[in-house]
């Protein structure tokens, strides 16, 4: 991958329905090219995919928040598999640090959030939670 691709993928970030007129231009190169750039990335797995973002406020599960999570021993992967299939639990990542996971959770109401946190402390290999409301949107 060199600079133009890496431009170029910072183009279908800030906008991924972009014309590919639009993307060459700013490009500075043939339009041919722009695409063959997005299909040889598409086929070669960097770019997976394209999405929608919406505005928090316009989405159907207003309440958000990321909870830090604690894993007894070697449960991580167990309690990733558990979390996955669990609809309330948007992404999940894996850090280092004093916790072992980060998940954002979405709920519609404060009930909702209340049974889905007390989900969350019966996962087996869960040994401590932090949970922070997401309040305000600043950069998405």
């Amino acid at each position: 991958m060199d600079d133009t691709d890496r431009e170029l993928i910072a183009l279908l970030r800030a906008n991924a329905r972009m014309s590919l007129v639009e993307i060459a231009r700013q490009l500075k190169v043939a339009r041919g090219t722009a695409q063959n750039r997005i299909t040889k990335l598409e086929q070669n797995g960097t770019i997976v995919g394209y999405t929608v973002r919406l505005k928090p406020q316009s989405e159907a599960h207003r309440i958000r928040a990321l909870t830090t999570i604690a894993v007894e021993g070697n449960a991580a992967d167990d309690v990733i598999r558990t979390l996955r299939g669990d609809p309330a639990v948007q992404t999940l990542h894996t850090t280092n640090g004093r916790w072992d996971i980060i998940a954002e959770l979405r709920a519609d109401s404060l009930e909702e959030f209340d049974r889905i946190l007390s989900r969350l402390r019966h996962v087996e290999g869960i040994s401590s939670t932090e949970t922070s409301l997401l309040l305000s949107t600043h950069k998405l």
